[in-house]
């Protein structure tokens, strides 16, 4: 029994690495970094290819830190196409982007990374944090590959209790490079 057990907590280490590993798009030396997950339980499911962390979830590898009340990790045929999900009132996202550079802070009751399509996806109370820079939605999807970010009120998502998109820029944002030759 102790060698099964053994066998069970190798597999969700191994399955938590490769469905994380390539969401570290932040520091290099991230991906090199050993995963943690703590939690109250954790469950894993062969036939649905479902593992499921609950109680005060953390989950750290380098400088990413998530913390959620369930953390799911989904992986089919074991291929590296899954997806993760973190839930909470809010979970939580912090991760630093490059040296130097201040950490992008996500929280949101619903926080998806679709490994497959390189996108992050923050539903219900969904806020990115930056240098100051904030924005703030009913959901916001990320795509990492494009750098590109979609912010979407809840009139979008056809919710309508009235929480709309909203940037605030911080004037250290508005300035211009100076040249050095004027």
């Amino acid at each position: 029994m102790r060698s099964r057990n053994d066998l069970w907590a190798r597999l969700l280490v191994l399955l938590s690495m490769t469905l994380i590993a390539s969401l570290s798009q932040a520091l290099p030396s991230d991906r090199d970094q050993p995963i943690k997950i703590t939690a109250d339980s954790a469950v894993r499911n062969e036939q649905t290819g479902e593992t499921r962390y609950e109680g005060s979830v953390e989950l750290t590898q380098g400088s990413l830190h998530i913390e959620a009340d369930l953390l799911t990790l989904y992986q089919n045929d074991g291929a590296a196409d899954g997806l993760i999900t973190a839930t909470g009132t809010p979970a939580t996202l912090q991760q630093t982007p490059q040296e130097g550079k201040a950490p992008i802070k996500a929280a949101a009751h619903r926080i998806a990374y679709d490994q497959k399509g390189d996108k992050v996806t923050l539903t219900e109370n969904a806020r990115i944090e930056q240098d100051g820079a904030i924005v703030t939605g009913a959901t916001i999807d990320y795509v990492l590959s494009q750098q590109r970010v979609t912010a979407n009120s809840d009139q979008t998502t056809g919710q309508g209790t009235g929480q709309r998109v909203e940037m605030i820029i911080p004037p250290s944002a508005m300035e211009r490079p100076k040249n050095p030759d004027s």
